[in-house]
Order: C-alpha cells, then structure tokens, then sequence
C-alpha cells in the first residue's frame, strides 16, 4: 500500500496520505471487542442512542449515526453537551447507550456527560486516539482508532479511522457479513482513492471566498467535514447542505459562477444529486461534481469500495489531497491555521 504518486509538502498531506495504513492496522486490531460490542446490543437491544462529539469528530459520529438508523432502524440522537455540562440536566440512562468520538479525548464537554451516562446505568462508548485520555477513562467500553500520533492540526487519518470504527460497529451489530468484508478491503480502496487527482477542483476554488458542499445520506457527513476544512485550511467561508435542504433558503445565493462541490458516490441519493448538480449549472453557477466514472456531468472521480455504504469514506480520502493542494495555491500553510489550536477543550 505505497503511496508514491503524490509529493508529500505537509504534514496534513503526509498525515492523509497515511491513513489507508491506519485504517489497515485498526481492522486488524480489537476484532473480539467489536464482535463482544455488537452481540450486546443483539442481545440487550438500546431504547436510545446519542453520539457526543464536535468538530470533524461529530461529523463522523453523524455516518455512524444515519448507518445505526438507516441499517438498523434505531433512532440515533446527537446530544448537545451543555445539557449536561451547563443545564445539569438530569437525561434518563436506562437502556441507553452513548458513543462518544473524539481524537484527543480531553475536551471536558465529552468527558463529562460520559461519565454522567456510566454513573446513571448507561452504556458508555467511546471511540478516540489516545489511549490513557480522560475520555478514555471515563468511558465502559473504549475502542482505539490505531490512528497514530496526529501531528497536522487539521485532521485527516483519526476523522477517516473514525469513519471506519463506527462502520465495523454497525457490521457487528447487524451480523453483515458483507459490509465486514467490503471493511477488509477498504485499505486499497483508499490507495486508489487517494491516488486520484482533483487537480480541477484546485484550480476552480483557488480565487474563491465563498462555496456550498452538498451531500445527502451518507454523504452529508462528507459534506460537513469537507466544509470544514475548506474553513480551516483555506479560508473560505464553506457552508455545508443537503441536497434537499439547498432548494429552500440556500438558493437565494446562487448567482453565476458561485461555487459548489457535490458529492454524489453510488446510493439512493446518487441520482437526485446528480440531478441536482445540472440544474445548478442550469442557474450558472461553477459546480464541481464529484462522483463515479461515467456518471454524467461528473468532474472529479470518485472511488468505490466494496460496499457503497462505505464510498463516502473513499470520497473524503480523494477530498483530503486536494484541500491541502488548494490551500498551499491560495498562499496559505495547512499545517499552521489561523487562530487554531490541535487541542480545543470546550465547557
């Protein structure tokens, strides 16, 4: 799995361009743990599930999240911390289990709800990169992501491990044996994924101030992330949607030549993003849509994997190259971005 095809100029590229790797050694790793994990949720089925994360952490609890409801037709909740932190409310925790992502695990706002759901008789989850954090400790069952020390403050190979821990809970609890395997396979797949050039998204984006990143289903969480990092890395204001949701309000913005990226890889939303996509070039504005060779209209390749649950992950691995690419073209190091810090520990 040598990645040779890219000049490694950053950390953040290095970092990304890595994770085919880590995601290698974490499906190797804590096989029994996630096996023991889904069969308890066989067995003692939750009344309710609520992820606690922020930032690219969240983003990734939100694909576990619509895989949980989409797969398994349980109600999946994004808890907002200061109910617990600042509101002291007082959340029943019977049949409750809690997934917690975090790559450092010491923000107090997810260690302390954590430990507010253990101490209630909760089931308490929590995914995260350092082994020995806070979160770590406060947490019932801990998965590490074997991501490695992250160096690039803006994350790259813990977001995508995330991605994966949460898919290999998902196969352990439905017992799919497909989506297991498809997980096997999904290092080369993002080899290759990392391996295509995006070179035209560079050159579209490199005087933009402004753009919406539009995904659906699976891939809205792409599309957040995505936003994001064109945020931190490159200083454009990047407002993230669904596909559906851009028709209403959003739209007002829309004028020539306005920039959007949309990620449409196979799924039921493929062909109503697809769709999308042209009537935006319709009302003249620049989109770059990113999708599987031979989709129609498409500009930037997408990769795909052995289950199309988990091309969102190959999307954003294609994703990453291409936004560090950008933002050393806008003059701006990736690896040093404004006003941020590797750790943010929030109340």
């Amino acid at each position: 799995m040598e990645l040779t095809s890219l000049d490694i100029k950053t950390r953040m590229l290095e970092e990304c361009l890595s994770a085919p790797s880590a995601v290698a050694r974490q499906l190797a790793a804590d096989q029994n743990a996630y096996a023991a994990l889904g069969e308890s949720l066989r067995a003692s089925p939750p009344s309710s599930l609520l992820t606690v994360a922020r930032g690219s952490s969240d983003h990734a609890a939100h694909y576990m999240a619509y895989l949980v409801m989409a797969r398994l037709g349980r109600l999946v909740t994004s808890l907002p911390m200061s109910l617990i932190t600042l509101y002291q409310s007082k959340i029943a925790c019977e049949g409750l289990v809690s997934l917690a992502f975090s790559q450092s695990g010491q923000s107090p706002d997810l260690v302390a709800p954590t430990r507010f759901f253990r101490e209630g008789g909760a089931r308490t989850v929590a995914f995260v990169n350092a082994a020995g954090s806070p979160l770590a400790e406060a947490a019932e069952h801990v998965f590490s992501l074997h991501a490695g020390p992250e160096n690039s403050v803006a994350a790259t190979k813990s977001y995508i491990a995330q991605l994966v821990a949460g898919a290999r809970v998902v196969a352990a609890w439905q017992g799919d044996e497909d989506l297991a395997a498809a997980l096997q396979q999904l290092p080369d797949d993002l080899v290759k994924a990392a391996g295509l050039r995006w070179d035209s998204a560079v050159e579209a984006l490199r005087g933009a101030d402004k753009l919406f990143v539009i995904g659906r289903g699976t891939s809205l969480p792409i599309a957040l992330e995505a936003a994001l990092k064109f945020k931190e890395t490159c200083g454009i204001q990047a407002e993230a949607f669904s596909g559906a949701e851009v028709k209403h309000g959003p739209m007002a913005l829309v004028e020539e030549g306005y920039p959007l990226l949309v990620f449409a890889p196979r799924g039921p939303a493929q062909a109503g993003l697809v769709a999308l996509a042209e009537e935006m070039r319709g009302r003249g504005a620049r989109v770059l849509l990113a999708a599987p060779a031979g989709t129609p209209g498409a500009e930037l390749e997408l990769a795909c994997t052995g289950n199309e649950d988990l091309d969102p992950i190959a999307a954003i691995q294609s994703f990453y190259p291409m936004v560090e690419a950008l933002a050393r073209a806008r003059g701006l190091n990736p690896d040093q971005p404004r006003h941020l810090a590797k750790v943010t520990k929030t109340h």
